[in-house]
Order: C-alpha cells, then sequence, then structure tokens
C-alpha cells in the first residue's frame, strides 16, 4: 500500500541537512530516531492518503488494483496503521528534541492535508513538494534543535524537485482528472505546457541546490553533486514527451531515487573528506 521504497526520496535530503547540522556526522542515536520519524512520517502520509483517495482510486483505471480499492486491506485496519505510525512519528520526535516534539501536530497536519487539495487547486503538487521539502528542515531540528534560515534553501529545493516529477506523473491521468472534477496541472495546461512547467521546477531547484552548496560553505565534491543531479534530471525529461509517457514510471520511481541519494552521497563526501585526512 505505502511502498516503503519510495521513502527513499526525501530521506538522503533529511541526511543531507542531518549531516550539515552536525557539520559532519551526527550521532547514532539522532541517525537511528530521524530514519524512524521520516518512514514513520511517510507511512501516516502515505496511507492516510490512501484513506482520502479510495473512492478516486477506485473510479480510476489505473489505480483501481491498488490496496484499497482491490480489497486487500480493509479501511479499518488503514485507519490504525495511520494512527500507529503517526504515533511512532512523534515519539520518534520525542527521542530527538522539545522543538522537534512540539512540531508534530504541524507536520503531520502538512502531510496529511496536502491528501484533499487536488479536490481544489490545480497547485497541490507544489503542496506535496513541500509535504517532502520540510525533511530538511525537521532534520537540521532534529539535530540542532534550533532553525537555521540557511536551511530554509534546501527545503526549497525538495519542494521545486517533487513538485516537478509530481507534474509529471499527473500527464497520465489528464483525462481522468478532467472527468472526476480534479485539479492538476496538466488538467489545465494539457502535457505539453505541463512538461514545461516541471522542467522550469527543476531548472529553480538547480539554482536553490548550488545556494545551498554556496550557503553552507561546501566544496568541490557537493558542486559535482549538483552537476550530477543536473544531468539526471536531463535524462529524467528526456525519457518522457508529449507523445510517449510509457517510460514514466522509469522516470518517476527509479531516476528521483537515484537523484535523492547521489545527492546525498556527495555532500557527505564533501562533509566526510576533511575528517579522513586528520
Amino acid at each position: 500500500m505505502i511502498k516503503w521504497e519510495h521513502s527513499i526520496f526525501a530521506l538522503p535530503f533529511a541526511l543531507c541537512a542531518a549531516m550539515l547540522a552536525a557539520r559532519g556526522m551526527p550521532t547514532g542515536w539522532q541517525l537511528a530516531w530521524i530514519v524512524v520519524a521520516m518512514v514513520s512520517a511517510r507511512s501516516a502520509a502515505m496511507s492516510f492518503n490512501r484513506l482520502a483517495d479510495a473512492s478516486i482510486d477506485s473510479a480510476n483505471p489505473r489505480t483501481r488494483t491498488r490496496a484499497l480499492p482491490a480489497g486487500i486491506l480493509t479501511q479499518n485496519f488503514v485507519r490504525l496503521f495511520v494512527i500507529f505510525s503517526s504515533a511512532i512519528f512523534v515519539l520518534a520526535a520525542w527521542q530527538l528534541n522539545r522543538l522537534a516534539f512540539f512540531l508534530t501536530p504541524l507536520a503531520l497536519a502538512v502531510l496529511l492535508v496536502y491528501s484533499y487539495t487536488k479536490r481544489w487547486t490545480r497547485w497541490s503538487h507544489v503542496v506535496l513538494g513541500f509535504a517532502l521539502g520540510i525533511a530538511p528542515a525537521a532534520a537540521w531540528i532534529a539535530v540542532r534543535g534550533s532553525l537555521d534560515p540557511r536551511i530554509l534553501l534546501l527545503t526549497a529545493a525538495v519542494t521545486f524537485w517533487v513538485g516537478g516529477f509530481d507534474v509529471l506523473y499527473a500527464c497520465q491521468d489528464i483525462d481522468f482528472d478532467r472527468d472526476a472534477g480534479l485539479h492538476s496541472i496538466p488538467r489545465y495546461c494539457g502535457i505539453r505546457k505541463s512538461l514545461w512547467v516541471a522542467r522550469s521546477f527543476h531548472i529553480i531547484m538547480l539554482f536553490l541546490l548550488i545556494g545551498s552548496v554556496w550557503t553552507f560553505s561546501l566544496g568541490r565534491f557537493a558542486a559535482i553533486g549538483v552537476i550530477a543531479v543536473f544531468v539526471l534530471l536531463a535524462y529524467e525529461h528526456s525519457l518522457v514527451s508529449e507523445r510517449d509517457l510509457s517510460k514514466l514510471n522509469a522516470a518517476f520511481f527509479t531516476m528521483n531515487g537515484v537523484i535523492a541519494v547521489v545527492f546525498f552521497l556527495f555532500v557527505a563526501l564533501d562533509l566526510l573528506w576533511p575528517l579522513r585526512t586528520i
């Protein structure tokens, strides 16, 4: 139902922020609870989304085989899973520090409200982006117990990155969204213009990553990481066109997981390399 492996989208960026906050390697305790918080928060959000969209998913030929429409899981089970995942998230935040714990209601509100935004705004893609984009800021708070405005550049970068690839993903539902009265950028702009919106979002993301590298005074490895992200994004966009969306799943799932991991590895190398030379 929730595809655990897709937690990889935002988790590497959260780990980047945690390492930036620690200016190296956070403690094992912090890393463990950050991972628990990330996975449980995403699990709560994803399962809540499946509940909110159950009737929509059952009407959409592309999604009617999902767990709830197909009858594989019951709504009561999924409700309990949302509660359980949310409780684990709150516990993880409490284990980290006081500010992280106090902000859990706000974080959950952002994560859960997204599920309804497609009913009233075409910009739901940006809301989803922000829901994942708060991960770096949250990880910084988890390590420092306070928020540094500099990390908001990485939050904005993830927001536009996710928003961009969600616009791509929504292209496959353009006809259904129109018939069902749902809102999305592809529904209003068409596929060709939507592809340009996604490209524009990803260009903005690249500039924000450059800003993050500069703001945190990172070195050549982080800079190479940004270049690698550019190359991977260019390849991702080459997989889809107005006339051919057949490779959309590869562009959405595979490439974005690779992008997140690659950027994290280069930032980690940048931060940890000096330690290896001491």
